[in-house]
């Protein structure tokens, strides 16, 4: 057996639990060596059973004296009792729907009780404590007792049983980090983790597991960084000049005035594509905040030195708002602009097929008579060669890899020479967590609104006061305005897509039979086909549909300045990054704009993360507060964060974080051909698009 072998060849993993391990994403015996428990139950000092408290989570050691399974003359239930002793006091036991354990425990038997105590008229008792027979060491109880995320028909016990044999071949996992670096980072080696973390003696033993396996994770994403910019360094890049007469020109027609920080990120991109390396960068605004209009400025200078730009967006709706927004930026300069996604093709000539726009298109870059391209991340899998790319904007993707770039290269018609990237982000990120998780990107803040914008008026919504909200939608619709309502994604029997499409279809024929059957109601979801999703926003933004009932595929990019309401269902269910972007789609013109929030959740917690988000309009006060209460990755999303790798660590580990970035900085990675290969295969499992 080694760290490759199938659970399949594991004792007692059959197809039916093996498929269960599968659905945990459990695979192979590394897999479970890299699963580690979300949480602990100490239970590693025993305890008198004088001295059992009510409500304690305990292990006491005892000898069986009675065990009998029996059926619940009231309920029908079986049932197992026990009464064990310490020598000193009786303590009772119950199991239910166990009768096994009366087969496995016989009178006797020294016996090790894990669980909570419990107390009724005849004194204390535990239900359905874990139990294991005294031996020299123990799985499920008298220990450090490891909790693992399960899922349906799996339990801890299985689970944990699992793991202990997946450690025997611990010892053949190969620790990447050198001697000499774990030495400077104080930190124990791999295998010593790996059996910590799972199974710790105590709690320093654990302490010291989690904080190698934390710094573990926190220098790769480090190394990256590095390894990137030292890349970077070496390589060349197309030298971009500042037309500076051209731009004044474009600028002073445009119908409004760029704020200062518009004006100096784009001022602090202009310098950086004149420079002969490539440009490394990310562009940060508050939802609003007008990020598109700088990018355009980039691409227009890009352009006017006969160099191509291409920008790439997450999602086909996003990519044709920037397709309209450019076409729009740029109708007086005549500047050839086509749109490329999987199932849509133009700008490759008027009337064509879709086939045939494509190919169009595919010619006019490859010729040098397409300017600038837009699309979404399968531009890079495309049969697209550029006659000079100089310019690659990334709009909501920012760990753009090592090979995505050498991909670009090769495309790029300009031999040994690299594109200038810029990549966009409207999800505001603290100044210290951007340049953790972007090490190597250079960053520029727009945190400033365009002047007449109005904040939107954030308001939580009582369940009795439902009805007045949808009067003052009614209101809102019969004064030329437009609504947007978000449902939450609901898990049920049928996960993920279907799910989604459920739960939209439920509230669009609630509100477009019950609520608003006078009203043009529409809906937006992940199963719908991209062109339909295209036709239904094309609709939206004519306001043929007065109210559109979507899920967070509107989270980002889409420009409805007529849509005046956002109507958030189940809010408590998104985190509040995610709220403040659904709020960004309204309050996108003069008019005032409000958002409005409906939960079912009666915590306190919920409630009071939600009175925060009303109280502010600062997409960064929303970011740093949902940092502290509930980590990054809930924050910021897993295709944006860099964390969808991380199991333990967090932005709270500050100290490590610290030590992660001084330690990478400035390596020689000649001298380290394995930290190079970690971070290769680190780059191959994240997922780009």
């Amino acid at each position: 057996m080694d760290v490759n072998t199938p659970l399949t060849q594991l004792h007692r993993v059959g197809d039916k639990l093996a498929k269960r391990l599968k659905h945990l994403g459990l695979e192979t015996v590394e897999d479970l060596l890299f699963h580690f428990p979300f949480r602990y139950e100490d239970y590693s000092q025993t305890v008198a059973i004088k001295d059992l408290h009510l409500g304690e989570q305990v292990t006491v050691k005892g000898r069986l004296e009675l065990i009998a399974s029996k059926r619940s003359w009231r309920t029908k239930r079986l049932v197992t009792e026990a009464i064990i002793s310490d020598g000193e006091r009786q303590l009772r036991v119950v199991w239910f729907g166990q009768p096994f354990i009366s087969k496995v425990l016989k009178p006797g038997d020294q016996i090790y009780l894990s669980g909570k105590v419990g107390q009724d008229m005849l004194g204390p008792q535990m239900i359905s404590p874990s139990f294991e027979k005294v031996k020299t060491e123990t799985t499920h109880t008298a220990r450090i007792v490891p909790m693992y995320s399960l899922t349906s028909g799996l339990t801890q016990k299985q689970l944990r049983f699992l793991v202990s044999q997946a450690l025997k071949c611990s010892p053949l996992v190969v620790d990447w980090l050198p001697v000499e670096l774990r030495k400077k980072a104080r930190v124990v080696d791999l295998v010593s983790a790996i059996k910590g973390i799972h199974f710790p003696s105590d709690k320093k033993e654990l302490s010291e597991s989690e904080r190698r396996l934390k710094f573990d994770e926190l220098f790769v994403l480090q190394l990256r960084g590095e390894w990137l910019r030292q890349s970077l360094r070496s390589a060349t890049a197309p030298v971009i000049p500042f037309q500076e007469q051209a731009i004044r020109d474009w600028v002073a027609k445009l119908p409004f005035v760029l704020t200062r920080k518009q004006k100096v990120a784009a001022w602090e991109i202009l310098q950086d594509i004149s420079q002969p390396r490539p440009m490394n960068r990310l562009l940060e605004g508050d939802v609003g905040s007008g990020k598109t209009v700088v990018a355009a400025l980039a691409i227009y200078n890009t352009v006017l030195n006969k160099q191509q730009a291409i920008l790439m967006a997450p999602t086909e709706i996003l990519a044709r708002q920037h397709f309209q927004s450019l076409t729009k930026f740029f109708a007086a300069e005549k500047i050839s602009i086509g749109l490329l996604t999987r199932s849509q093709a133009e700008g490759g000539g008027e009337g064509l097929s879709h086939g045939r726009a494509r190919k169009n298109i595919c010619q006019a870059v490859k010729n040098n008579e397409l300017a600038v391209l837009i699309g979404t991340q399968a531009l890079l899998n495309e049969d697209i060669d550029f006659a000079s790319l100089g310019l690659v904007i990334v709009d909501e993707q920012h760990r753009f890899g090592v090979s995505q770039r050498k991909m670009i290269r090769e495309k790029s018609g300009l031999t040994k020479i690299l594109p200038h990237f810029l990549s966009l982000t409207a999800t505001p990120i603290p100044r210290s967590f951007a340049l953790t998780l972007y090490g190597d990107l250079d960053l520029s803040i727009i945190d400033e609104m365009p002047k007449g914008r109005k904040p939107v008026l954030t308001r939580l919504v009582e369940p009795q006061k439902r009805q007045a909200a949808y009067d003052f939608i009614q209101k809102q619709i019969r004064a030329g305005h437009q609504v947007f309502v978000i449902c939450p994604l609901i898990a049920g029997e049928d996960e993920g897509m279907a799910s989604e499409k459920k739960t939209v279809m439920t509230e669009y024929e609630k509100l477009s039979q019950k609520v608003f059957p006078d009203l043009s109601v529409g809906y937006l979801h992940g199963r719908m086909k991209a062109e339909d999703k295209a036709e239904q926003m094309k609709k939206f933004a004519t306001n043929q549909i007065q109210i559109l009932v979507s899920t967070s595929v509107v989270e980002v990019g889409v420009d409805i300045p007529n849509a005046t309401v956002m109507m958030i269902e189940g809010a408590e269910k998104f985190g509040l990054a995610q709220l403040h972007q659904f709020r960004g789609r309204v309050g996108r013109s003069d008019q005032q704009s409000y958002c409005l929030l409906f939960t079912e959740s009666e915590t306190e917690t919920a409630r009071e993360r939600l009175h925060f988000f009303a109280s502010t309009t600062s997409g960064f006060k929303v970011a740093e507060y949902d940092l502290q209460q509930r980590g990054p990755g809930e924050v910021y999303g897993l295709a944006q964060s860099g964390l969808m790798n991380f199991r333990l660590a967090t932005m709270r580990d500050q100290e490590l974080i610290k030590l992660a970035r001084e330690m990478a900085r400035g390596l020689n990675f000649s001298q380290y051909p394995e930290l190079v290969q970690k971070v290769k295969t680190w780059e191959q499992s994240v997922h780009w698009e």
